[in-house]
């Protein structure tokens, strides 16, 4: 029997005044990926960062292994590992030390990094100052922050974008090895992300 770990009930948003999600249910167990898909401005931005606490409900519940997580929000954002639009990169520190700040700031161990410079080869960029980097560049340094992380659920907006196709397969590896492991990951996303058994919510219908 597959464990359920996180539930989402009955959640809306409102943005500006003007409902943008309505009524969102879903379940995800260990293993895993929600693919957010729809139009321009059907919601995919506000339910990721609805679940990440970065903006309020107007309605519903997010519960982890059965908990709802406003009740400890500390807590549930240790457990999720966040990519935004922007990088979340401090642009004056070099790839190298971003991830060190952000492994520090979740007591995490620091040979993990080493792995995700790996992954997305970083490691001949690793000492270069991130407002040096290209935006695929920069990108790569984000998801590699993101792979770098003990986070059980990762929440991507649009991770595909500007990277190549060599750093697509990166990111799929990437995400298959976290889902192997029992992670989960929501993505909003117009393209496929390639990753076998990954399920899709469109929003906006």
């Amino acid at each position: 029997m597959t464990t359920v770990l996180l539930e989402v009930t009955g959640l809306s948003c409102r943005r500006g005044g003007r409902m943008v999600l309505g009524n969102i249910s879903f379940e995800l167990a260990g293993g895993e990926l929600l693919a957010l898909t729809g139009r321009n401005g059907s919601g995919k931005t506000t339910l990721l960062r609805a679940l990440a606490l970065l903006v309020r409900a107007e309605a519903g519940r997010i519960c982890w292994h059965g908990e709802d997580v406003v009740r400890d929000r500390e807590s549930w954002r240790r457990q999720v590992a966040w990519l935004g639009h922007l990088d979340g990169l401090k642009g004056d520190l070099s790839v190298q030390e971003n991830l060190s700040v952000a492994a520090r700031l979740r007591d995490e161990a620091p040979d993990r990094i080493a792995r995700a410079l790996a992954a997305f080869d970083l490691e001949p960029l690793a000492r270069r100052d991130v407002r040096t980097l290209s935006a695929g560049q920069r990108r790569r340094a984000a998801l590699a922050r993101v792979a770098a992380s003990h986070a059980p659920l990762w929440l991507l907006d649009e991770p595909l974008n500007a990277l190549d196709a060599p750093s697509q397969a990166a990111l799929r590896a990437a995400l298959g090895g976290h889902l192997a492991a029992g992670g989960l990951a929501i993505a909003a996303t117009h393209a496929p992300i390639g990753v076998p058994g990954a399920r899709a919510l469109e929003l906006g219908r």
